[in-house]
């Protein structure tokens, strides 16, 4: 009886350190969602990273656009980035810019800044990022689309 009882108490007191350390870990490490990894439309997760905006983010005019994608998401240093309203029209488009040596397999930094009419109908709308295909062969299209919810004037 005394055993069992031993081994109650031992078992709620792991059972309490691996609460706590579950707790820590969850709240006081530094938050990695300031980057975020997505699945593009050919199911590929590992070739572009988003760190502003983050999916569902509010933003407003002027928006900046950055992130890491891989050498080959480029041509000539460059990719296509529109944001489009709920309805699919295109308010904003412009190049976004490889900050760094851009003809390599490895994640190279970009950005871009995109200006658009915040007098806008709709309060959601969708940022596309496009695999820049100068070839314009079906095989090497891709692109990643978030959702975004856009400031506006009323």
């Amino acid at each position: 009886m005394r055993i069992s009882k031993i081994f109650l108490i031992t078992a709620g007191i792991v059972f309490l350190i691996g609460i706590g350390l579950t707790i820590y870990v969850r709240y006081e490490t530094p938050n990695k969602s300031t980057k975020a990894t997505f699945t593009t439309a050919q199911g590929r997760t590992d070739l572009i990273e988003l760190t502003n905006p983050l999916p569902g983010q509010t933003i407003s005019s002027p928006l900046t656009v950055t992130g890491r994608a891989r050498g080959n998401w480029y041509f000539e240093a460059s990719f296509p980035v529109m944001l489009t309203n709920w309805d699919g029209l295109i308010i904003a488009q412009a190049p976004a810019q490889a900050e760094g040596e851009w003809m390599t397999e490895e994640f190279v930094p970009f950005s871009v800044t995109l200006t658009f009419d915040e007098n806008q109908l709709y309060e959601r709308g969708s940022l596309i990022l496009k695999k820049d295909n100068p070839s314009d062969l079906p095989e090497h299209d891709d692109a990643l689309e978030i959702p975004v919810l856009l400031k506006t004037k009323k």
